[in-house]
């Protein structure tokens, strides 16, 4: 089972980056493998770092030999996706808005269909958009076909939309407990529902 964490920050040590991490520490601690995907390197040679719908069905030519391919292999294979984005202007970041874009050859395979998947964001303050960027995630990887997780019982409660943060992330141990209870979770229903997912088939 594959767990992958998706840094939509440009930041590759920053607040998201953090929890993601405490999120995929808690879902390797339920048996699950993890790797964490910083998309900014995944879009770092592009020469155009954003999607122009260059063919429709896409061809993926954007993401053949290079970085984002390899980032695209990986979540070709995952189980469960751990979403993360920095608040900006109530909503993800470019360069998350940016890979997903262009991962239209991925809707085009159903690669990510019935994969797992849960937010993380953070905002400069406590109620800094961290719920509406949670939603534009949901959003995101709800037209890929993937199943959301979020809130568990009260005594597993991992947030109503997902994991809020506020910076700096280290010190926020209410998000630190609640990421790693996502993390958790998500590991939890990828386990459960691996027979659904085209990959292992």
């Amino acid at each position: 089972m594959l767990i992958v964490g998706i840094n939509g920050s440009p930041k590759k040590e920053g607040n998201t980056a953090f929890l993601l991490r405490e999120g995929l520490a808690a879902a390797a601690g339920a048996g699950a493998e993890t790797a964490l995907i910083h998309v900014a390197d995944a879009l770092a040679d592009q020469k155009i770092p954003y999607c122009t719908q260059c063919s429709n069905p896409c061809r993926g030519a954007c993401s053949r030999n290079n970085t984002l391919g390899e980032a695209f292999d990986l979540l070709r294979r995952a189980d469960g996706i751990l979403l993360g984005s920095p608040v900006y202007f109530g909503s993800v970041s470019a360069q998350l808005k940016a890979f997903w874009d262009k991962s239209r050859v991925l809707r085009k395979e159903k690669a990510l269909y019935n994969v797992v998947g849960a937010g993380v964001a953070v905002g400069g303050s406590r109620f800094g958009g961290q719920e509406t960027t949670l939603k534009a995630l949901f959003d995101m990887m709800l037209i890929q076909g993937m199943m959301i997780v979020g809130d568990g019982f009260i005594e597993a409660d991992c947030g109503h939309q997902g994991s809020c943060g506020q910076a700096p992330a280290e010190k926020d141990e209410f998000a630190i407990a609640r990421v790693r209870l996502t993390g958790r979770r998500l590991a939890e229903v990828a386990a459960a529902t691996a027979p659904l997912r085209r990959h292992r088939l």
